[in-house]
């Protein structure tokens, strides 16, 4: 990414240094020149997020983004670490006058958000480094369950601009963390989030939510599949574990934490644009 402006050439996207990156016949383009990302998710974990998140488990948050979305103005929402942008359909569906762009590592979450919905656009890119995202562009951010860069959040956010983000916290799928070897909450992770938005953003709103997930044996293996611990753990493996505990449906703690913050007048000082 060099900076410069890009625009739309047929189904190539093309920047006036002559740096050209096509869009591909699943709908989406990559700006990392084709290479696989770091920590992407591979084919079976976004199959199983898939699976998992149209079954309707994570009503609440997907409710809750949308609602928070639906607050204030937004005409460009950009989820940063979209996976197969179910939140962010969610959210277009509320908001006929808004476009959404949905930037994830993994090229198989991006080839099922391309076809999520219309107004959603998708683009491979890196969240840990910069986003191919002009300044002052989004009116909304997401991140949900993502990775976040406080700083490139409110560079391309307009002043004043939103930001919308659900972490989990310790008591999230508790019933499941030990008996499955799953990844545990920092339980600083409240703290470490406030130290990296609180030079960028100011929080306007903060809830939790809990509620109870019955689940089938499937269900609880896709929700494992779609996660960390996949990367570590055999698929087999994993539905042997799920399937030894509780005759099903397992009833599985879900609990979260929704952010809501507003960038600051300073939000965007000291970033370097960074687009195609």
């Amino acid at each position: 990414m060099c900076g410069a402006t890009p625009h739309v050439d047929g189904r190539t996207v093309r920047c006036p240094t002559g740096h050209a990156f096509d869009v591909a016949r699943q709908g989406y383009v990559h700006l990392s020149g084709g290479r696989r990302l770091r920590h992407a998710d591979t084919v079976e974990m976004v199959q199983a997020r898939e699976a998992f998140l149209d079954a309707g488990h994570y009503a609440p948050i997907v409710d809750a983004v949308a609602a928070a979305v639906a607050a204030g103005p937004a005409e460009v929402v950009v989820d940063v670490g979209a996976g197969t942008g179910h939140h962010l359909a969610a959210v277009l569906d509320r908001r006929p006058d808004a476009i959404g762009i949905a930037i994830d590592s993994s090229v198989p979450a991006l080839r099922r958000a391309a076809r999520r919905h219309r107004r959603m656009a998708a683009v491979a890119a890196d969240a840990w480094r910069d986003l191919p995202v002009a300044d002052g562009v989004a009116s909304t951010a997401l991140s949900v369950f993502a990775p976040r860069d406080g700083g490139e959040l409110a560079r391309i956010l307009v002043p004043g601009g939103r930001l919308v983000v659900v972490t989990p916290t310790a008591d999230h799928l508790r019933e499941l963390v030990g008996p499955l070897g799953l990844v545990t909450v920092d339980p600083l992770k409240a703290e470490r989030l406030a130290r990296k938005l609180g030079p960028h953003f100011a929080l306007e709103d903060e809830r939790t939510l809990t509620w109870e997930m019955r689940l089938p044996h499937d269900d609880a293996t896709a929700l494992v599949g779609m996660g960390p611990t996949a990367r570590h753990v055999p698929a087999d493996e994993l539905r042997r574990r799920v399937e030894g505990l509780a005759p099903e449906p397992l009833v599985v703690s879900a609990s979260v934490r929704v952010g809501t913050y507003r960038r600051g007048d300073a939000g965007a000082a000291g970033h370097a644009t960074a687009q195609p």
